[in-house]
């Protein structure tokens, strides 16, 4: 039986994972239908920052200088007690992704009304319904049926789309619905969150702190567009009312030496910290995206990004499959791919909060930085580490020596006419084979080609900076990046995909990921 379609897929959920799902979707021309219970974007700014993972998923999607201009560089970060003795520094290196600086601090209303801009400018592609809330989702052999009921009027209505992504946030009805459920735990601890305009300048206010105290480490955070935020743990037998007006929060934050000279309190609110995980992020044609998947601690900074990266992950697949132009089995390596990227984010908040709650031994710390010996992949402590896939669609093995799972960082290249620009918008958009001097299609066999042709693939031969090109479909490696690159691995071709990731290496075999 065939149904009417009004959307190829519905978003439960219109939050930034939500925007991201909706905004690489809507890139590939797939039509999005997205439900929303709020009427307007949250006004407390819970996430506060972006890394070049992140920025290079919004080039992708050709909104990163959108993005760039609402939100601000972040110097470098820093655990310190209260007597002024820093624990642990992280300066924040030049990144290899093509994005300049590496981290940024973001005021998340003000960014969250860029991207849901930047979507609405897809046209009638994108059907945006705020103020419903999801009361069933049923799905059959050829699609997903997703009720919604307005609760100001009791009205509902429903949407039939292809497939469904729960984005919906941690106390996602779609996980329910699904049959998911979240493992393990919540900290019962409470923190409150202020939110405060900056009237003036402090010495080291652009140094994201950890005040590390066993009572009160408190995280002291510059946003964008003249914003700064602290989170301090409510002490045992203090409670929301105990903070119910300005007055009885200033507090807080004079015993930080912050002063009404220095600020004026915007809001304040409060929460809890999880550790928890679905146990499935699929049900047939609905998937989890972002908290309604995972729930993390802050303390690395990964919660929304890890939301949108799931959705990026989840949307470049989904928009192919819908086009013909992947096989419907790539769909299953969403969560496989995704999952040990949000375990590992996870577990960095956890060991990163033991540290500014005083309860991380010199060992520990020293070990979050120290540098293993004989290692191939130039070693960053874990917090600026690159990203890389440790399961999922690749050929060959992981891990420090091998270049598969790596993304291919992105210096400014030059093409066979003279262009010069960041490599991704060189490549374009889809499966490119690049090859060290050599056409890589020349090292394929006709039957692993056929397989590359039929992903739409292309084939690039890299060029050194002091050479001549010799054909058409050319690369120069103009700042010296990628020949230096594949050559630390040995690989003398790579295969990558569309989200930058490398699939397969000659070093273990060039054939498209079975």
């Amino acid at each position: 039986m065939t149904h009417h379609h009004d959307a190829d897929v519905a978003l439960i959920g219109y939050g930034p994972t939500g925007v991201i799902a909706a905004l690489t979707l809507l890139r590939q021309g797939v039509s999005v239908v997205a439900l929303e219970r709020d009427r307007d974007i949250h006004a407390r700014a819970r996430a506060v920052t972006v890394n070049d993972w992140t920025m290079r998923i919004f080039q992708d999607l050709g909104i990163d200088e959108r993005i760039a201009a609402v939100i601000e560089p972040q110097r470098a970060l820093r655990w310190t007690t209260y007597d002024g003795t820093e624990i642990m520094r992280v300066e924040h290196p030049p990144s290899t992704l093509g994005v300049r600086p590496r981290f940024y601090n973001i005021y998340q209303p003000t960014m969250e009304a860029e991207l849901r801009a930047c979507a609405e400018e897809y046209g009638d592609l994108l059907d945006t319904r705020f103020g419903v809330r999801a009361t069933d989702v049923e799905q059959d052999e050829d699609g997903v049926t997703v009720t919604a009921a307005d609760p100001a009027t009791g009205r509902t209505h429903t949407v039939r789309a292809r497939y469904a992504i729960g984005a919906d946030g941690g106390g996602s009805f779609t996980r329910t619905r699904i049959g998911a459920t979240l493992l393990g735990d919540t900290v019962d601890v409470q923190w409150i969150v202020i939110d405060c305009r900056v009237k003036r300048w402090w010495p080291d206010r652009d140094l994201l702190t950890f005040w590390s105290d066993r009572e009160r480490p408190v995280v002291d955070i510059a946003l964008s567009a003249g914003n700064h935020r602290w989170e301090i743990p409510l002490k045992p037998g203090e409670t929301e009312a105990d903070f119910a007006d300005e007055s009885a929060v200033w507090p807080l934050l004079a015993a930080l030496g912050v002063t009404t000279d220095d600020v004026s309190i915007h809001q304040w609110a409060f929460y809890r910290h999880h550790t928890r995980m679905a146990d499935t992020w699929r049900a047939g044609r609905v998937f989890l995206a972002g908290d309604a998947a995972h729930l993390m601690p802050p303390w690395a900074g990964a919660g929304m990004q890890t939301g949108m990266r799931d959705a990026h992950n989840l949307g470049w697949k989904l928009g192919r499959v819908l086009r013909g132009e992947l096989p419907e089995e790539w769909l299953d390596t969403y969560e496989s791919e995704r999952r040990p990227d949000a375990a590992f984010h996870t577990d960095l908040a956890v060991r990163l909060g033991r540290v500014i709650k005083q309860e991380a031994t010199p060992d520990e710390i020293e070990a979050m930085n120290r540098v293993p010996e004989g290692l191939v992949t130039p070693f960053e402590p874990p917090l600026i580490a690159p990203p890389v896939l440790t399961a999922g669609k690749l050929r060959g093995p992981v891990g420090d020596a091998s270049i598969v799972g790596r993304m291919v960082p992105q210096p400014i290249v030059g093409d066979t006419i003279g262009r010069m620009a960041r490599l991704d918008d060189l490549l374009g958009s889809g499966f490119v084979l690049l090859g060290d001097g050599v056409d890589p299609a020349s090292l394929l066999t006709a039957e692993e080609k056929a397989a590359w042709d039929a992903l739409g693939a292309r084939y690039l031969t890299v060029r050194p900076q002091d050479a001549y090109t010799e054909g058409p479909d050319e690369l120069v490696d103009l700042e010296r990046v990628l020949l230096p690159w594949l050559r630390r691995y040995g690989a003398g071709a790579v295969a990558i995909r569309p989200d930058r990731f490398v699939a397969a290496a000659d070093v273990s075999g060039l054939a498209a990921p079975a």
